[in-house]
């Protein structure tokens, strides 16, 4: 999807060098940088900002892969990127290894931006996704799940964004959810955005905006998110939605491409 942008330029008389410093500044006065990745290293990704969950049950989804652990050919630091590869190969019961990546005990936060810069990986049967979960979770979805981007690939281009609670959630058919169609999610990076606050959340690709969820009703059963979340990135492999319409073993294997993970908080 293209989208239009305005070319917006302030009018500064002659000699107001101050002003104009001013407005370049602005956006960036607002918001402090209170973690980030940025994967510039070699090898395994930073055991001091990631842990990884590890098995191959199925997640609740019925997915199809096995979760590695510390396995440098499901995830790594290359070229300044994490990669996270999905390989057709036997593992245990699976037919499939990839990798899930989270800050669970390492970082957790409440309230904030957070920006992820990243690559999809392409075709049936792949399932990427950018989320967060309750620091403290003891039981879903009562403790809340925030979707910042999941991708299908039998629904190519198509990007989703979800919240899950106890009151509106995908088992209920209830869940909160949009989706926004950017064709080239495969070819190119992408900026997949959330601000949270007390009041709602918004969530963004490329600085537009396609997903709201407001703090309406101001009880635990719809908005938990006034607790610290910590981020997960994954690329699973079949499941109950990502292998709707099956899992072509044709396109193995397959990468996930994160340039960076930054969070922010207000000022």
């Amino acid at each position: 999807m293209k989208f239009k942008t305005k070319n917006i330029a302030p009018i500064c008389a002659a000699g107001t060098l101050f002003f104009i410093l001013s407005c370049a500044s602005q956006p960036n006065s607002q918001r402090t940088l209170i973690w980030s990745d940025e994967f510039n290293g070699k090898g395994l990704p930073d055991s001091l900002k990631w842990n990884y969950d590890a098995g191959g049950d199925g997640y609740g989804n019925n997915e199809a892969q096995f979760y590695t652990k510390n396995r440098i050919e499901n995830a790594r630091m290359e070229n300044g990127n994490l990669v996270i590869e999905a390989k057709k190969e036997s593992w245990e019961k699976n037919k499939y290894t990839s990798a899930r990546l989270l800050t669970k005990g390492k970082f957790s936060f409440q309230y904030g931006t957070v920006e992820v810069r990243a690559k999809l990986p392409k075709g049936r049967g792949t399932w990427p996704a950018i989320w967060m979960m309750s620091e403290g979770m003891k039981k879903w979805p009562d403790d809340g799940e925030l979707d910042i981007m999941e991708h299908v690939g039998y629904h190519q281009g198509y990007i989703h964004a979800s919240v899950h609670t106890k009151k509106y959630n995908h088992i209920q058919g209830t869940q909160k959810t949009d989706t926004l169609r950017v064709k080239d999610v495969s070819e190119k990076f992408h900026i997949y955005k959330a601000d949270w606050t007390p009041e709602k959340i918004d969530v963004y690709i490329d600085d537009h905006k396609f997903f709201t969820y407001e703090n309406k009703e101001k009880t635990y059963d719809a908005w938990p998110f006034d607790q610290p979340y910590f981020i997960i990135l994954n690329l699973a492999i079949g499941g109950f939605w990502g292998g709707k319409e099956g899992i072509d073993d044709s396109i193995f294997p397959q990468k996930y491409y994160i340039d960076y993970v930054r969070v922010y908080q207000n000022k």
